[in-house]
C-alpha cells in the first residue's frame, strides 16, 4: 500500500511538472514575437537603421535600399513609402484622417493577411481624430459603424505604433495631378498594438496610407 502511495504522488508531481511546463509565459510569449520579427526582417532582407542615420538622410528611409528605421524606445519599425503632399500636423492641430491599411500577423507568417480595408470591405474607411500635443499624437476612431478597427479589436483607440509616423508626414489628398497620400509599412510589436495583438503578445506588420478628410 506504501509502495501504492508513493508511485500515485509520483505521477501527480510529474502530471503537475508537465502541466508548469507547458505553461507559457508572458518572457515566452515576448521571445516568439522577437523571432517573429527577426525572421521577417531577414526574409524581406531589410536594411535596419538607427534613428541617428534616418535623422542624418532628412527623416527618410531609402526604399531601394529596403531600409527600415528602429525606434528604439517603442521597438516600432518604420519605412516611409512617400511622405505625402500636405502639412505636417502642427502643435495644437486636431484633425480627422481616413486610413486604408493591411494587417498581418507576423507570428503567423510573413502573408498572413489578417485585417484590411484595401482588399476587402473597401467601404470601411477608418477614420479617427488625430490630436498633436506638444508632439505627442493621440488619435480614437470616431465611427464605430464603418471601422474595420474599431468593430473588430472592440476598441476606439488607435494603436500607438499608428501614430508613430505622424512626426514625420504630411496630411494632404488627392487634390492636384502632383499629390500624393502619406504612405508607411509598419512593425509594430504587441505592447504598439492593438487590442487582441497586446494580450496575445504577437507583432503585425502594417502598410497605411494616411488622408486629411475635409
Amino acid at each position: 500500500m506504501k509502495n501504492f502511495k508513493l508511485l500515485i504522488c509520483v505521477v501527480l508531481a510529474a502530471l503537475a511538472f508537465a502541466s508548469c511546463s507547458d505553461t507559457e509565459t508572458y518572457a515566452d510569449k515576448k521571445k516568439k514575437e522577437r523571432s517573429a520579427i527577426n525572421r521577417y526582417i531577414a526574409n524581406q532582407k531589410i536594411n535596419v537603421i538607427s534613428e541617428s542615420q534616418f535623422e542624418q538622410q532628412g527623416c527618410t528611409t531609402d526604399t531601394a535600399k529596403n531600409q527600415y528605421v528602429l525606434f528604439e524606445n517603442t521597438g516600432v519599425y518604420m519605412q516611409i513609402r512617400s511622405k505625402g503632399t500636405g502639412k505636417k500636423l502642427k502643435d495644437g492641430d486636431d484633425v480627422d484622417v481616413t486610413c486604408r491599411f493591411n494587417e498581418y500577423n507576423l507570428l503567423e507568417g510573413d502573408s498572413a493577411l489578417q485585417l484590411t480595408n484595401i482588399y476587402q470591405y473597401a467601404w470601411c474607411t477608418d477614420k479617427m481624430n488625430v490630436k498633436n500635443t506638444s508632439g505627442t499624437f493621440n488619435g480614437k476612431f470616431t465611427d464605430k459603424q464603418f471601422s474595420m478597427m474599431y468593430t473588430t479589436y472592440g476598441s476606439a483607440a488607435v494603436p500607438s505604433g499608428w501614430l508613430v509616423p505622424f512626426t514625420y508626414i504630411n496630411l494632404g489628398r488627392y487634390d492636384s495631378a502632383d499629390a500624393e497620400l502619406a504612405k508607411v509599412k509598419l512593425i509594430v510589436p504587441h505592447s504598439q498594438g492593438q487590442s487582441a495583438a497586446a494580450q496575445g503578445v504577437y507583432p503585425c506588420l502594417y502598410e497605411i496610407t494616411y488622408e486629411r478628410c475635409l
